[in-house]
């Protein structure tokens, strides 16, 4: 690694008063699971390091919070979001997602926003988030605003973040009632490796119709994607076997997945369609459940 400067603030005013004076000369360190592996590979060298840790001890940022929303704070940890009671009541998609993050070390260290942050379309919890309708607050010195986080992510590794704002929460709404969902998640190789293919469904049921159905995928795309096309499919129709086929067959037509040692492109697009079907299939069996 190149060299560079540490600074740790400990207020947040202090940690966006240097985003903003830095710009795109500074990286914010939080979990650093991914920060600084780029680093070691030089495809980021900061001048400016600025470190969160002190600001972990801010409960708005470190806190899960209920209300009408749910709001996680920027420096949860992916541990904590796995582990806490009111999560796994309110939100079990999440508690499920962020168990197969990688290893129990990585999810002990490794951020809520830091995650978001790095962007790496082949994560597993962005899938989840876009299917409960997630959004992401961030903030700079001049104010504060949200980001609905299917309009966040724009490229590989690339957000709609300004050099100087900083992530400060993630907002989940309250779901639609008797919702069903589930998270897939195909890797080949061992636990903690990336995913293959990973889909994520919500489908909630009146009656025998399918009403607000979500999914998305992640490790397709250069950017973690929402499958609209399969959703239009769905929405308003009876899930039978066949409508649920055809509808999961339109994602082929969404992803764009990049070839690598996990497969070919056309292997992943295959395994999409597959994975995207039993994730529906999973979701609308919830549902049914909870009807």
């Amino acid at each position: 690694m190149i060299a560079f400067a540490y600074i740790e603030p400990e207020s947040l005013e202090e940690a966006l008063a240097l985003l903003e004076q830095h710009g795109e000369d500074a990286k914010v360190l939080a979990g650093g699971t991914g920060l600084v592996n780029l680093m070691k590979q030089r495809l980021v060298q900061p001048a400016y390091l600025i470190g969160l840790r002190q600001l972990a001890r801010r409960p708005e940022l470190a806190e899960i919070r209920p209300s009408g929303s749910l709001t996680i704070g920027a420096l949860c940890s992916h541990r904590t979001i796995e582990t806490s009671a009111l999560i796994q009541r309110r939100l079990p998609l999440l508690a499920t997602t962020f168990q197969h993050v990688a290893s129990v070390r990585i999810r002990t260290a490794a951020t809520m926003g830091g995650s978001l942050a790095h962007a790496d379309p082949n994560q597993d919890p962005p899938p989840a988030l876009l299917v409960l309708d997630a959004r992401v607050r961030v903030q700079s010195s001049h104010g504060e605003r949200e980001i609905e986080l299917s309009d966040f992510f724009v490229d590989y590794y690339e957000t709609v973040l300004e050099p100087d704002e900083l992530i400060t929460a993630v907002i989940i709404p309250p779901q639609p009632a008797g919702a069903g969902t589930s998270f897939f998640k195909f890797l080949p190789q061992t636990h903690d490796d990336y995913a293959t293919i990973a889909v994520a469904a919500r489908v909630s049921l009146d009656g025998d119709t399918i009403l607000h159905p979500r999914i998305a995928l992640g490790a397709a795309a250069a950017t973690p994607l929402r499958a609209r096309t399969v959703e239009a499919a769905l929405q308003g129709q009876t899930p039978t076997p066949a409508i649920i086929r055809d509808a999961a067959a339109l994602v082929a037509e969404e992803v764009d997945p990049l070839a690598d040692f996990r497969g070919s492109a056309e292997y992943k697009r295959d395994m999409a369609i597959v994975f995207t079907q039993r994730a529906i299939e999973q979701a609308v069996t919830q549902a049914t459940a909870n009807h």
